[in-house]
């Protein structure tokens, strides 16, 4: 387990810094993610650390910038340390799905493919228990 984990875990609430999953639900830790990968000049400090569930870290590998679908212009995606994530993104209550509101927030459901049946499956079903969002 990454050394971070706890200091990353405690400041996420337990929950995927991306997507918003929370981390009770699943049966591991999730992971502490460099936000910009140290092979792209990233820093090995909490500035650059984020919680990350499996699933957002790795559609997000090492990717900083997606298209945003809306017209197909490469941006930076979502960056949990300097960005609030409600200014970018906002949940359906229906249906669980993760809407993006900005071209990052679009980029960013996209790339980490947040609203695959699999993620709207399990958010239902958190919605249902409310332990989402």
């Amino acid at each position: 387990m990454n050394p971070n984990y706890a200091q990353v875990a405690l400041r996420a609430l337990h929950r995927c810094e991306y997507c918003r999953a929370p981390e009770a639900v699943f049966n591991f830790p999730f992971e502490v993610e460099h936000i910009i990968p140290l092979s792209q000049d990233g820093i090995d400090d909490q500035t650059n650390w984020a919680l990350a569930c499996r699933s957002c870290n790795i559609h997000k590998s090492i990717r900083v910038t997606c298209p945003d679908p809306e017209n197909e212009i490469s941006v930076e995606l979502f960056n949990p340390r300097q960005d609030e994530w409600l200014s970018h993104f906002q949940i359906d209550g229906e249906t669980g799905e993760i809407i993006g509101l900005t071209p990052s927030g679009r980029a960013t459901v996209i790339c980490l493919r947040m609203n695959s049946r699999a993620q709207l499956i399990a958010r239902h079903q958190w919605i249902q228990l409310g332990i989402f969002p």
